[in-house]
């Protein structure tokens, strides 16, 4: 019969290699079309029944290669020289790369580092897989593009064969996070509160106000250091946020579905609070269970010390050891288990201080203080008194339906003028104050508003600030040449006291340390 009988396609032309599909006989068939030429040339048609298409091996390794590139995850593989041979278009956008530019290049060509650097390579030598690493290999714009990944070898009778990598893309876990505690807020007395969220925290960097340049950028610092899940020290007066600072880290970072817990060191007496930490076992003490500690409890999420300068020095030491092995022992037993969670710390006094009056071991300092973020007070941060007053104003009309009248010039500057010893919180608790004695004739909030002991005490130091303006010289209108040895001689008059000459000058310990270094001053021995 005419073969076009038999086909009905109207669109075949029998081109040699033509591809196309056809149902006979009620299955459908993937029909190749072969021409070969001799005295009279002959028109094969190879049919494959697509039912079983996948069994072919071209078929099913095409079909896996789409699999791979419709995931989310990010996927790469290289082959037994290190050269890449699979990357997917997800690890395309995480990366910021090329497929067409790495794939059958060597890892170390396509990202520019020393070979013996390579964890692939690691992996292929030691045919053992390398599980949660946090890092960026690409960048784009001069910005790292970090990425969580996890490498694994491939093997084939007894024989590594390949390693391949799948890599998670962190900004959409913590938009997800943030999404989901955004959720979770409610209003209580007309006023958005946040419900805790599953983690055990409450707060992220968007709970942070202010507008100073100085708390941008700590909040930047901050940023960045919750990416890398390094320990960190928090150094600030009472008040700072500085647990507001912590959890904003933990929710910032890879950490963030994991438990944050928090322990107030100064609240705990001291023979409880070793056993609080590290847990403890039946028969220890008298009264004493099987109790995990709060180590163990925070698994793989962060645990935060506040006051960590109250903790005794024997205590210090043994948290040390805790710190330096990574290993916690439960009081009353002699095995340890291993330990995976960050450790934010945190202290109201300057470390130096402590060292000085021997409050802390130095060596403690080392290994909590990897690195370490120092919140500056609120009387350095003019800026931010002025926004806390208004929005402090705001938020308790809102909360006692008030209409509060302008403040006087004289109140404003006052508040100024005060060193706000309770900063942030003893600012708040002043502004609730004078809304609470704000009748609704009033025509401003004056001095008069103020509380008695409040009253005296602000009153007080705009008096001294009279007075010392007549004696002292503006740090900040000395020359150059002069600085130095101002500097110089407020170090010595203070025996070089960093906070003591700073709080001396009217300027901040950062930028004391800033203009140390500049002159290249250097502490007599």
């Amino acid at each position: 019969m005419p073969i076009s009988q038999l086909l009905t396609s109207k669109e075949v032309s029998f081109e040699h290699k033509e591809i196309f599909s056809e149902v006979l006989s009620g299955k459908k068939y993937s029909i190749e079309v072969k021409i070969f030429a001799s005295e009279q040339p002959y028109i094969i048609l190879c049919l494959e029944d697509l039912a079983n298409l996948i069994e072919n091996k071209s078929n099913r390794l095409y079909c896996l290669e789409r699999v791979i590139d419709s995931l989310d995850e990010g996927v790469m593989m290289s082959n037994l020289n290190g050269d890449i041979v699979l990357y997917n278009d997800a690890q395309e956008k995480m990366e910021g790369l090329n497929k067409s530019q790495v794939i059958g290049k060597p890892l170390w060509t396509a990202y520019n580092y020393n070979p013996q650097n390579s964890e692939h390579k690691h992996v292929l030598k030691t045919e053992k897989p390398i599980f949660s690493r946090y890092r960026a290999h690409s960048k784009i714009d001069g910005v790292p593009r970090y990425v969580n990944y996890s490498t694994f070898p491939i093997q084939k009778n007894g024989e590594t064969i390949a390693v391949f990598s799948i890599s998670t893309n962190e900004s959409l876990l913590k938009d997800r996070l943030h999404q989901t505690i955004e959720e979770k807020r409610h209003t209580v007395d007309n006023q958005v509160e946040r419900i805790d969220s599953s983690n055990g925290t409450t707060f992220t960097f968007e709970d942070i106000k202010g507008r100073s340049l100085v708390l941008k950028n700590l909040i930047k610092d901050a940023q960045n250091i919750a990416v890398h899940n390094a320990d960190v020290l928090i150094v600030g007066e009472t008040g700072t946020g500085k647990e507001l600072f912590a959890q904003s880290m933990h929710n910032h970072s890879q950490r963030a579905n994991s438990p944050f817990v928090a322990v107030n060191c100064a609240a705990i007496p001291e023979n409880l609070l070793e056993s609080t930490l590290f847990g403890t076992v039946k028969g220890a003490f008298t009264g004493a269970t099987d109790q995990a500690g709060l180590f163990e409890y925070a698994e793989d999420g962060t645990i935060f010390l506040d006051e960590i300068n109250s903790m005794s020095m024997t205590l210090q030491s043994k948290l040390m050891r805790v710190l330096q092995e990574r290993l916690v022992r439960r009081v009353g037993s002699n095995d340890t288990k291993p330990i995976n969670c960050t450790v934010i710390s945190a202290s109201n006094e300057d470390p130096e201080i402590l060292f000085s009056n021997e409050k802390m071991r130095l060596d403690l300092f080392y290994r909590i203080a990897r690195t370490s973020l120092y919140i500056p007070p609120l009387r350095e941060r003019p800026e931010d008194i002025h926004f806390f007053i208004e929005y402090f104003l705001q938020r308790y009309q809102d909360k006692f339906s008030k209409v509060a009248p302008p403040m006087t010039e004289a109140l404003r500057r006052m508040l100024l003028q005060y060193s706000w010893p309770g900063n942030t919180r003893e600012l708040e608790h002043l502004i609730e104050n004078l809304m609470i004695r704000l009748n609704d004739n009033e025509k401003a909030i004056d001095i008069e508003h103020l509380p008695v002991f409040m009253r005296g005490k602000i009153q007080a130091v705009e008096t001294n600030n009279q007075e010392d303006t007549k004696e002292t010289t503006p740090f900040k209108s000395l020359f150059t040449s002069s600085k130095k040895h101002y500097i110089t001689a407020t170090l010595e008059q203070t025996d070089w006291n960093i906070s003591a000459a700073a709080r001396k000058l009217g300027i901040s310990r950062q930028s004391l340390q800033y203009h140390i270094r500049k002159h290249k001053l250097v502490k007599p021995t």
